[in-house]
């Protein structure tokens, strides 16, 4: 059987294979509502057996599968206001991405998405003394902003959770509308990046097979994401969302200068 795969996929092993269910296990769970620390690691696992453009490109149409699911799960759960502000901005930072692709190195993305992430939790402890965070209100400038680079990022090196998150945490939605209009976003997000993706010759016939092989992992575990935010209560949920603010920005600083310093 592992011959036959290794003829049609970019599975060219049991270690490619097992990297690959891994990597779409721990998204699927982040897709569910989890948060984006397990969606960080989907590239890198997948690395480890391929280069992390075939990576990238395989993951696409599994997440695509996953948004589905998501949609589904989620339906009916979306705040109507932060898309409003937030996707105009992401169809242009995808924009930029694409006309920008040969020109930006990923190693430099990470490290600013990582950098802001961590300016976001270290700017939110050293507030706490002072009182409880403000819940912020919405805002079609800063919407457009952290859209704008949501979008870029995520075209650029599949990591627009961050910035997605430094404008929808303080909102401090119910958990439930939080992740539904999470869902909602970046599902919209990775549907535009299927064209730019399909224009800069991202999938081939092995990398499309590889990504069918994967599917069923990727409903199962998205719904097990799911299922576990759906018992979360927002004391629980909110505390758990900024430690995995934490945990991404911490690996995308250090993925980005490790990149930087070896590349």
């Amino acid at each position: 059987m592992m011959q036959a795969l290794a003829g049609l996929t970019l599975f060219d092993g049991p270690a490619s294979l097992i990297a690959a269910c891994v990597a779409v296990f721990l998204v699927g769970l982040s897709k569910g509502g989890l948060g984006g620390a397990f969606a960080l690691l989907g590239v890198p696992i997948l690395s480890l057996t391929m280069s992390p453009v075939q990576a990238a490109a395989l993951l696409l149409p599994v997440l695509l599968t996953m948004d589905a699911v998501g949609l589904w799960t989620w339906r009916g759960w979306f705040d109507r206001a932060t898309l409003q502000h937030l996707l105009p901005g992401a169809a242009l930072g995808i924009g930029i991405g694409w006309l920008t692709a040969a020109y930006t190195p990923e190693s430099v993305v990470r490290l600013l998405v990582g950098v802001v992430a961590l300016g976001f939790i270290a700017r939110l402890v050293l507030t706490r003394g002072a009182g409880p965070a403000a819940t912020k209100g919405q805002s079609p400038a800063r919407g457009t902003f952290w859209g704008g680079i949501a979008g870029f990022t995520s075209f650029v090196a599949h990591a627009g959770g961050p910035p997605f998150q430094v404008y929808t945490l303080p909102l401090k939605l119910d958990p439930r509308l939080y992740t539904g209009t999470s869902v909602v976003f970046f599902a919209v997000v990775n549907v535009v990046k299927l064209v730019p993706y399909a224009a800069l010759g991202q999938f081939t016939a092995a990398t499309l097979t590889s990504a069918l092989v994967m599917l069923p992992l990727a409903v199962i575990s998205t719904l097990m994401g799911a299922a576990v935010v759906k018992r979360m209560r927002a004391e629980v949920f909110y505390p758990v969302m900024y430690v995995m603010v934490a945990i991404v920005g911490i690996k995308l600083v250090y993925d980005g200068l490790n990149a930087l310093m070896t590349g």
